[in-house]
């Protein structure tokens, strides 16, 4: 028996992001310390709880895709995409390679290898399939960007947050305006 069918649409599969960053927030923090890992490492420029971080990411995660369920066109898909580039595949790769970069565990690596990727590549994959992405160049545009916007959160802090929400509107009406 198959895990996935082979014909769960997009709009379908996005709706299991939510749930692995949940997953994935119980290891960085109720398993283990991810902040404590993080502090050792890194600058402590994000005075938010890990908690209020996880509200504020999921909420505007379950915004992005509601907001596809009901437009269900390129531009919603791709914000979905960009975001959860961002938080989740670029978020594995951070934990993988830090953790042996520092040779010491990155709490989140286990979710990230298991959940974020597996789970993010069938997401990819129906983004395909279904037109939402026309190549893997447009795959590697939206790496690129969410990795920059991951260092750029991890440089600065949550303003980094904000300041990708308000351009989420913005970047929607261009893409919308290039697909008319």
């Amino acid at each position: 028996m198959r895990l996935f069918r082979n014909n769960l649409l997009f709009r379908q599969l996005i709706i299991l992001s939510p749930l692995v960053y949940l997953i994935h927030h119980f290891e960085e923090h109720i398993f283990f310390n991810f902040r404590d890992w993080r502090l050792t490492y890194f600058l402590d420029n994000n005075p938010y709880t890990s908690e209020e971080m996880l509200i504020r990411l999921a909420a505007f995660m379950l915004a992005l895709i509601f907001f596809h369920q009901i437009k269900q066109n390129r531009a919603s898909a791709l914000l979905v995409l960009c975001f959860v580039m961002t938080t989740q595949v670029v978020n594995a790769i951070f934990h993988v390679f830090f953790s042996f970069y520092f040779a010491d565990f990155s709490p989140g690596a286990i979710t990230g290898v298991l959940f974020y990727l597996p789970v993010n590549y069938l997401i990819y994959k129906a983004a395909m399939n279904e037109g939402y992405i026309k190549s893997n160049i447009e795959i590697a545009i939206l790496f690129i960007l969410g990795s920059i916007t991951f260092a750029l959160f991890e440089a600065f802090g949550p303003a980094v947050t904000l300041i990708s929400i308000f351009l989420y509107p913005i970047a929607y009406f261009l893409l919308k305006t290039k697909e008319a």
